[in-house]
């Protein structure tokens, strides 16, 4: 198990983490990908996803799909980037419906948000991100896989 331990002093820093977190995961031997971001309300999963987004040259509005579940990006690359929020689904029949099988046997990115929601359906190999807050307002980006 690989384990990396990103701090985000204050929301100035958010750039520098993203580019460590995409560095990172780049130069690893992580074979997902799907990135599960885990931590409470308010922890900063979508800021985060926006700041990963911006590292990865995505020049479209980034913002949460809590209503529509899924909102769909382009990186600089030209690879696909899928952000899901999984928040409001009340059975996993949703999460079905959408197409969830073929976004994550895709070729693109998959960035989730309340994986907890939708456990039962995530590969073993996933790459479980969890952001944490501290009182001071840093936060703590814990990358497991």
């Amino acid at each position: 198990m690989s384990v990396k331990k990103i701090e985000i002093a204050n929301l100035a820093d958010i750039d520098r983490a993203a580019s460590e977190f995409i560095q990172y995961i780049s130069q690893s031997e992580a074979q997902s990908n799907i990135f599960a971001f885990f931590g409470n309300m308010g922890a900063g999963k979508t800021t985060f996803i926006t700041a990963l987004c911006r590292a990865l040259g995505v020049e479209d509005t980034v913002n949460s799909p809590t209503f529509t579940i899924v909102n769909e990006y382009r990186a600089a690359k030209g690879f696909p980037i899928y952000h899901f929020d999984f928040y409001r689904i009340n059975r996993l029949q949703e999460a079905y419906e959408i197409g969830l099988e073929e976004y994550f046997s895709g070729d693109g990115l998959c960035f989730v948000e309340w994986p907890e929601k939708i456990e039962e359906l995530l590969p073993e190999d996933i790459i479980k991100v969890s952001i944490s807050a501290s009182e001071s307002g840093s936060r703590s980006v814990l990358i497991e896989f």
